[in-house]
């Protein structure tokens, strides 16, 4: 099991968008995605995330290399799966956890539960309070194919886990995972930072989250 520490930076809950990139470039290690667990799937882009909080906020940068994008989903809770996608997986109970997704163009979707069956999406008013800027803008597109690099910053304010209520960052032992994926892409692909040990490509499955600690 692969573990992290969510470093506290000193910046206050007024922090930007634009400043949250900065901040996690100067103050947050750098972490890969190294794992393509499925043979049927080799395909691994280049996946590399960085992650702090400021207690009451957690703030997250991914960049990506890529050989063809994809952001057809603009609807909120929307199939953002099927587009080149990053995700973010967190339990801070140990029971359930919450599944942050954001397309290329920042298109989120939200929901919280057990597993991967009988998921509670979040309100898409308490969704839209999540800070999201991609680096390819908002606007929906087909499939493209060639070089591309792109990162997305998003900002997860702790009133955002609606069934964790009164929940503060500072100090808190959780488990996680990240991943890439974009199952409607030339070559689909299920890229993961610590390892899943499944049949089938499956992020849904916590026995394989890794532990983070925050400070």
């Amino acid at each position: 099991m692969k573990s992290l520490q969510v470093n506290l930076i000193e910046a206050g809950d007024q922090v930007t968008l634009q400043g949250a990139s900065l901040l996690l470039d100067n103050l947050a290690g750098l972490n890969k995605l190294e794992h393509a667990n499925w043979e049927a799937y080799p395909y691994k882009p280049r996946v590399e995330f960085r992650i702090g909080h400021v207690d009451k906020m957690i703030l997250l940068k991914f960049m990506v290399e890529e050989k063809a994008v994809r952001a057809e989903e603009t609807r909120i809770n929307g199939e953002v799966y099927k587009d080149s996608c990053v995700e973010f997986f967190l339990s801070v109970d140990g029971q359930n956890y919450y599944n942050f997704e954001f397309s290329c163009i920042g298109t989120p979707h939200v929901a919280w539960g057990a597993g991967r069956q009988g998921r509670q999406h979040l309100p898409v008013e308490m969704v839209r309070r999540i800070g999201v800027k991609s680096s390819l803008g908002t606007a929906s597109f087909g499939v493209k194919e060639g070089d591309f690099r792109w990162n997305l910053v998003a900002l997860i304010p702790a009133d955002c886990l609606i069934h964790d209520p009164g929940l503060t960052f500072s100090g808190l032992s959780a488990t996680a995972n990240f991943y890439k994926c974009g199952d409607a892409l030339p070559e689909p692909h299920f890229v993961t930072w610590n390892p899943v040990g499944t049949p089938q490509p499956d992020y849904h499955r916590p026995e394989f989250f890794g532990k983070i600690d925050f400070e």
